[in-house]
């Protein structure tokens, strides 16, 4: 450019000054100095874009965004967050490569705990960890249906069964048997007893399970005999009066053979069950066949003597009315004693 004077020159540079003003306020860089170490006409490389992963409701997507925030990322998805809902991360946490955000919408479930019913909405990944958002107390018998480790479906119904167990030992008693013996130098009829039977016990553990309130249901677990039982024992007589006495006649010459005085007695004859009578004789003994009273004066206690027609006894009692030489002679049957009467004998002291 050619100035033909020196105003003309400043108009020109001052109208040049005016114009780079203008384009330096407008945001246009006539110039600059590259950076140090950049080559002349090269541009700055933009900042990588991450990549993030969202897993909503377990379907789940990988993709890149200029979102700069988990809300950001949620808003450009079309994500919208009710009360409720579960987010992995806060919504205010910036993004970063490699973000995994994942969202569960919450829905509903009937949960049903004993006898009390009752629907929530959650969004817990499994049954398990609704229970615990609900603080649901669980006992070491309870039941759950499904188990804790399945995962929550829409509208299903979760049950918590309360169960309750406890243990109680029961005693019974065990019924003594009989046992039955027989004895032919008893007359046909009578029965005499020689033990009286003693029940036994038995300690039974049974375990009762109540479910919610329903009856208990009881199982035995265990059964021991405490102490056994111990039967009856009872003798049945075989003879009859008749064969008694011929046993005893026929027995009476080998006794006399043993025998020392003979004396004459009356004889009549007792049983254990007369009145006043307790069972038990004046020397301990059980009254009944083969114990005769005696007047200790004439026959002391403890002696072992022989009667033609009733046997060999043992003078093992005492009574008010047996005095001298009277002789009582035990039988087992009230019918035996009747039919003996009264009589006389000859009692023969055994050696």
């Amino acid at each position: 450019m050619i100035v033909n004077d020196q105003s003309t020159a400043i108009r020109f540079a001052t109208s040049f000054f005016a114009l780079a003003l203008i384009l330096t306020s407008s945001g246009v860089a006539l110039a600059a100095d590259p950076s140090p170490g950049t080559p002349a006409g090269s541009v700055s490389e933009a900042a990588p874009v991450p990549t993030v992963t969202v897993v909503e409701d377990g379907a789940e997507s990988t993709f890149a965004t200029q979102s700069r925030t988990v809300g950001d990322v949620l808003a450009e998805r079309g994500i919208h967050v009710s009360a409720g809902d579960y987010v992995s991360l806060d919504q205010s946490a910036p993004i970063a490569e490699g973000t995994r955000i994942v969202v569960r919408t919450a829905i509903p479930i009937r949960l049903r705990v004993g006898t009390e019913s009752r629907t929530v909405h959650s969004a817990a990944a499994t049954v398990g960890d609704l229970l615990r958002d609900e603080h649901v107390a669980l006992g070491n018998g309870d039941e759950i249906m499904p188990a804790r480790t399945s995962e929550l479906v829409a509208n299903e119904t979760i049950d918590v069964v309360r169960v309750r167990t406890w243990y109680v030992k029961e005693r019974t008693h065990v019924a003594p048997g009989v046992e039955q013996r027989t004895d032919a130098h008893m007359l046909a009829g009578q029965t005499e007893t020689l033990a009286d039977g003693v029940a036994g016990i038995r300690e039974t553990t049974v375990r009762f399970t109540q479910r919610n309130e329903e009856r208990p249901q009881s199982v035995v677990v265990a059964s021991r005999l405490v102490r056994a039982p111990h039967a009856k024992i009872v003798v049945r007589g075989l003879a009859t009066y008749d064969s008694l006495a011929h046993a005893a006649s026929q027995g009476f010459a080998r006794a006399v053979h043993f025998a020392g005085n003979a004396i004459h007695m009356i004889a009549t004859a007792y049983t254990a069950g007369c009145y006043g009578c307790s069972g038990i004789t004046a020397s301990g003994l059980r009254a009944g066949f083969g114990i005769i009273a005696v007047d200790p004066s004439v026959i002391p206690l403890g002696t072992k003597v022989f009667i033609p027609g009733y046997g060999r006894a043992v003078a093992g009692d005492t009574g008010g009315a047996i005095q001298g030489h009277r002789i009582d002679l035990g039988m087992n049957s009230e019918s035996a004693a009747l039919q003996f009467g009264r009589r006389p004998v000859t009692l023969y002291i055994l050696r």
